[in-house]
């Protein structure tokens, strides 16, 4: 089952929800990704390493900082 993910990879079958992710994503296949950064969560692509870490703790949970007042993280 695709369950709501349409497009697949010819390549690996990994399967995408929308026909530009996997455009994106077949271009890491064929070496052509130039700077383009993807969410291997959420296939949001960005321009900045730095960008793709903040946006992937979003799926992944991570709170890397503590309060120095209180033991909450963020």
């Amino acid at each position: 089952h695709l369950w709501g993910r349409p497009y697949e990879c010819d390549k690996c079958q990994e399967c995408f929800s929308q026909k530009k992710t996997l455009l994106i994503h077949q271009r890491m296949h064929s070496g052509r990704s130039g700077r383009v950064l993807w969410c291997s969560y959420s296939g949001k692509t960005f321009s900045h390493p730095s960008n793709l870490i903040w946006h992937q703790r979003i799926h992944t949970g991570e709170r890397p900082y503590q309060c120095n007042e209180c033991p909450k993280r963020f």
